[in-house]
């Protein structure tokens, strides 16, 4: 797999790391340019060392380059520069705001099923629907930080619980392949690979366990894929939705996600309010 790391330690400059993530995007030299308001030669002074850019200039190729915050830092820092998004723990006071906002987006949502996650999948803070669903989880899946990755695919988890956990497994190594390429996060390959040896349904993370004779299965939901789970004696169904803060100015804030879980029946509707 690609990454946007240089070859050794003795080679990672601003300008080799800006390759990187150059031809982890797939665009050329001259496309970076156009993007830029800038010109193929400056990009190759850049990234062979020839040229040293800017603050300003890091700062705007990093931006076109779509560069997560967290590897923006790592980027000035190659290039002589301090880094210029702070990382504040969420529990910092500076932070109440932010969690008694989230909070309260959590309680909203309720008795509907919402979570906040960091950019390793631990989670953060979650509401009353999300306890429902944690039935029969072994305890060290629970214990902080807990992984909703490790919870939802371990086989002590929420998997054997999972009618459609095929496709349910497939769709979340997916995401989390494609989030660790768009980070070029090692961290976050590491937790793919991890969960990725977990038992997989029999044939495959394509199959499905799932043959609903309910009308509620895949094909009665042709926008998304639901996540059907039994729990409390009958079987759920969700449509998940990720939120994520724009323009964020600090890492811990630019990693952080709300994931929300719509009903999408008014089955699943109606045994949540029940028990909510």
């Amino acid at each position: 797999m690609t990454t946007a790391t240089a070859g050794t330690v003795d080679d990672v400059t601003a300008g080799s790391l800006l390759r990187g993530w150059r031809k982890l995007r797939g665009i050329t030299q001259l496309e970076l340019a156009l993007r830029a308001d800038s010109s193929a030669r400056h990009i190759s002074f850049i990234e062979t060392g020839r040229s040293t850019p800017s603050r300003a200039m890091v700062l705007h190729l990093a931006e076109h380059l779509d560069v997560p915050v967290r590897e923006r830092n790592a980027l000035l820092v190659a290039a002589g520069y301090a880094p210029s998004y702070p990382e504040t723990a969420l529990t910092a006071p500076v932070m109440t705001t932010l969690r008694a906002g989230l909070d309260q987006l959590l309680t909203a949502y309720e008795p509907y099923p919402a979570l906040v996650m960091d950019g390793m999948y631990d989670v953060v803070a979650a509401n009353k629907g999300v306890g429902l669903l944690l039935e029969g989880v072994a305890d060290h899946l629970l214990r902080p930080p807990m992984n909703a990755m490790r919870l939802t695919l371990h086989p002590q988890g929420l998997a054997p619980r999972i009618r459609n956990l095929g496709e349910w497994r497939g769709h979340l190594l997916e995401r989390m392949e494609r989030q660790a390429a768009l980070r070029s996060s090692e961290a976050l390959r590491g937790l793919h690979d991890e969960v990725a040896a977990y038992p997989a349904p029999a044939g495959g993370t394509s199959a499905g366990q799932d043959v609903p004779t309910d009308g509620r299965g895949p094909a009665a939901h042709p926008y998304a894929l639901p996540f059907r789970i039994e729990a409390g004696g009958r079987v759920l169904s969700f449509i998940s939705t990720a939120t994520t803060f724009n323009t964020p100015m600090d890492v811990t804030v630019a990693e952080l996600a709300v994931e929300a879980f719509l009903p999408a029946d008014a089955e699943t509707t109606a045994a949540l309010q029940e028990a909510g």
